[in-house]
């Protein structure tokens, strides 16, 4: 996955980071002859070694990094404690695949500048973590990769160092330290599709772990038949997932969420028989809990569709008092308060939605007609084109989940058949 940054690119950039210049590659020869050197050897040495470095870096410039090779070992030879030349050559070695050839070169570099730790050197102790793991050497793969990855500062090489450590923790079977890597990656990286896989991969892997664990110590436990509906619900399987709730409550009718999470299932029924019974499980999740707030947004959704308009903005306002940052609450409430020709207060909420939720269709529809019935016909037609924009991206999402019985709120169906004024 590294070869993703570019040779040339992490080559040039290392001199850079180490702090390094060419100019002081005379000295340090200098400085690193031996006793029995005369000055004339030592600086005809530091000629030599100024000359095979400036070469090697002519060729690192002409993206020749095959001849640079030869340069940098030569170098090395007359002065092995320099740190850029022993950095480059482990770097270029370990784009050539010779990982076992890089490591002593990665060892020495370290070593030289131990005193001066910089991003730099963290780059070079990751690299050579990656080596060790293509050797095999698991246990100092995993220490200089996690020393390293935190001190990284260049983004696109920390994602790919964290990967590789996620690969590693995976394959130990250590899935809690894979999973605090990715946490890191995913807020670094939100959008990289290769983190978003390996949290997919990652946490499937930890569930499947919790499921055994738990079979194994409370195979008939309230919590292993709510754990079973989820499964059936990750399947599609929607009768079966409402059985095992309903063994679950019969288990343990206090069981957190189990209300809740089966009046979710019953609610997005195709049985009108099965939607009837949501809201008594509704009901059934506020005994447990007063305070929940889903629970009494679901209520005031239910109020809505049966026009009690009062109950419905009773049950909205508390939802949003108790969840200020809940975009379907203040949605919710928002449309509540234009039904009863509060407008103004409607729009303070509308804008607010979409603040918290820029995708959701529905709010930017809303606040599209708000703004044109004010004669705001630019924002009216800006919240158009969102709505449109944000409409059309989940109807293709939709096709990606149409087989599953539940879909990710973020997709759901927006209002429907509703056009706003061009």
């Amino acid at each position: 996955m590294i070869a993703k940054f570019g040779i040339a690119g992490f080559v040039l950039l290392l001199g850079a980071a180490l702090g390094l210049s060419q100019a002081a590659e005379d000295t340090q020869v200098q400085s690193h002859s031996s006793p029995g050197e005369t000055r004339e050897a030592a600086k005809a040495a530091g000629k030599a070694f100024a000359a095979h470095m400036q070469r090697a870096h002519g060729y690192l410039d002409a993206k020749q990094p095959a001849l640079a090779i030869p340069e940098f070992q030569a170098a090395v030879a007359i002065d092995p404690e320099n740190v850029d030349a022993q950095a480059n050559l482990g770097v270029l070695l370990f784009f050539q695949g010779k990982a076992a050839d890089s490591i002593p070169h990665f060892r020495a570099a370290l070593a030289a500048r131990k005193e001066e730790p910089g991003p730099g050197l963290a780059k070079i102790q990751g690299l050579l973590g990656m080596s060790e793991m293509r050797t095999l050497d698991f246990d100092d793969a995993r220490k200089d990769m996690e020393t390293a990855f935190p001190a990284i500062q260049d983004s696109r090489f920390q994602t790919q160092l964290g990967l590789e450590l996620v690969g590693l923790d995976t394959q130990s079977g250590d899935l809690e330290k894979a999973a605090e890597v990715l946490a890191q990656l995913r807020k670094a990286d939100p959008d990289n599709p290769e983190v978003l896989y390996a949290g997919y991969r990652t946490y499937s892997d930890l569930a499947g772990e919790s499921m055994l664990a738990l079979s194994l110590a409370e195979p008939d436990s309230a919590q292993m038949h709510q754990l079973l509906a989820h499964e059936d619900i990750r399947q599609g399987n929607t009768i079966p997932a409402i059985a095992q709730y309903r063994k679950a409550i019969a288990i343990n009718p206090h069981l957190p969420g189990v209300h809740f999470e089966l009046a979710e299932l019953l609610r997005n029924s195709t049985d009108e028989t099965l939607k009837k019974e949501a809201e008594e499980e509704y009901h059934a999740a506020l005994l447990a809990n007063p305070q929940d707030e889903k629970s009494i947004l679901r209520l005031a959704e239910i109020d809505a569709e049966k026009g009690n308009i009062a109950q419905s903005y009773k049950g909205y306002t508390k939802a949003v008092e108790l969840q200020p940052a809940d975009a379907d609450a203040k949605l919710g409430l928002a449309k509540t308060l234009i039904a009863m020709n509060q407008s103004d207060k409607a729009l303070a909420l509308l804008e607010e939605t979409v603040k918290l939720e820029p995708t959701n269709a529905t709010a930017h529809y809303r606040l599209a007609t708000l703004y044109r019935k004010m004669g705001r016909t630019d924002d009216a037609k800006r919240e158009v084109e969102l709505y449109q924009k944000f409409k059309e991206m989940k109807e293709k999402l939709r096709g990606l989940y149409k087989e599953l019985q539940t879909q990710p709120k973020e997709i759901r169906a927006d209002e429907q058949n509703e056009q706003p004024e061009q």
